[in-house]
């Protein structure tokens, strides 16, 4: 019996996919083999030995302790892609909201509620204080190009924009699912030096934190518009706002508020608003799910944020899952020991991630408790996790 506790209301969607035979979920479970949480903050929670997965509703993790989990071999899972339709069509309202000033004409509108038969002839006077472009035939550029990012660019293009994607880690899977008319750049500073939009879909990092800043602001065009529906720190704060004050910039659309932005005129701050749809809490609750059960039941990964992606097709009883660090010899010295004690290895993976390798070897026999102590005592091993099939025994 598999036990997960649950942070945050889930929904039942995903929920109701464990089976309740061999798993037991509730929000108040000591000692679980997994969480499921959403938005909540892991950071200095002790987490148990029994803990082998987390996984994250949503795209990003920075609620999670990922580098203390890595350490303790706990596999950190989210669910890129889950919500991005949700953050697309925010993105795409942002585009408008960002070129049409139809918050501030709305805004407008209401003050004239109590002018009666006077309110449509001072429409129609008012209406060119809130002028605005329109998006068609304009350059918009995005910046990364996961699944939110080609979701973004795809529909721009459908909407007559002259897409342009920057992306130097764009994978296979997303170049695949790109529409042919968005234009590859090179370089960062070459498609914001031709934008008349901007739109951040990129993870925040320590190589991404602040990556629009003043030097990157002065290369752009006078009144181009920004989009961060990513993560606030993508984006230098104080410094678009001297952009936006200096009249540099056209504006500001951000997922992620502040008191600063709040008072900043040319700013548009959403109250973090991306995936907040029942949609994208169903799809994110149900990927989550899928992943969780499927490592817990196998040993696979897929979407983890640690580790590397891993599956090996079962066709023997046992499971042998070793988490442990990414240096020589590692796997010479696990089979060396399992065939020491006699273990018949019938299919085996490696994979490595960064510091971390993560294998699962499938074999003929139980590997005995004397075979298991001895691989605990390796050097560089983390954590080792057996899986027996019924299917097999």
């Amino acid at each position: 019996m598999f036990r997960i506790r649950t942070i945050n209301k889930i929904s039942p969607d995903g929920l109701e996919l464990f089976p309740r035979d061999r798993y037991e979920v509730a929000s108040d479970l000591p000692n679980p083999d997994a969480i499921l949480v959403r938005s909540a903050s892991l950071h200095g929670m002790e987490f148990p030995k029994t803990l082998k997965a987390i996984a994250r509703a949503g795209a990003g993790v920075n609620n999670i302790p990922v580098a203390p989990c890595s350490e303790q071999g706990v596999v950190v899972f989210n669910t890129p892609g889950g919500n991005a339709n949700a953050v697309k069509e925010l993105a795409i309202a942002a585009l408008l909201l960002s070129s049409r000033n139809i918050l501030g004409g709305i805004a407008w509108g209401a003050s004239l509620k109590d002018m009666a038969d006077e309110v449509p002839e001072l429409v129609e006077k008012g209406k060119a204080r809130f002028e605005g472009p329109e998006i068609r035939g304009k350059t918009l550029a995005v910046i990364g190009l996961g699944a939110v990012g080609v979701m973004v660019a795809n529909d721009a293009v459908a909407l007559g924009m002259k897409v342009r994607g920057y992306d130097p880690y764009i994978s296979v899977e997303a170049a695949w699912n790109l529409s042919h008319e968005v234009e590859r750049a090179e370089t960062l500073e070459g498609v914001l030096a031709k934008a008349d939009y901007v739109t951040l879909h990129v993870p925040l990092m320590d190589t991404t934190k602040g990556l629009l800043d003043a030097e990157k602001f002065r290369i752009m065009k006078k009144g181009a518009r920004v989009i961060n529906l990513a993560r606030g720190g993508l984006v230098n704060e104080a410094e678009i706002i001297e952009a936006l004050a200096s009249e540099k910039l056209g504006g500001y659309v951000t997922d992620f508020p502040s008191a600063e932005l709040l008072a900043c005129k040319r700013a548009i701050c959403i109250p973090h608003l991306g995936a907040s749809t029942p949609e994208a809490e169903d799809n994110c609750a149900v990927m989550a799910v899928h992943q969780l059960m499927d490592f817990l039941e196998s040993g696979a990964i897929k979407n983890s944020v640690n580790f590397p992606r891993c599956r090996l097709e079962q066709r023997a009883p046992c499971r042998l899952l070793v988490v442990n660090r990414n240096i020589p010899n590692m796997v010479g010295q696990i089979t060396t020991i399992l065939a020491g004690s006699g273990i018949n290895i019938t299919d085996l993976i490696n994979h490595h991630r960064d510091e971390y390798a993560y294998n699962i070897i499938d074999t003929e026999q139980r590997i005995p408790p004397g075979a298991l102590e001895q691989l605990e005592k390796v050097e560089g091993i983390i954590r080792i996790r057996t899986i027996e099939q019924a299917a097999f025994v």
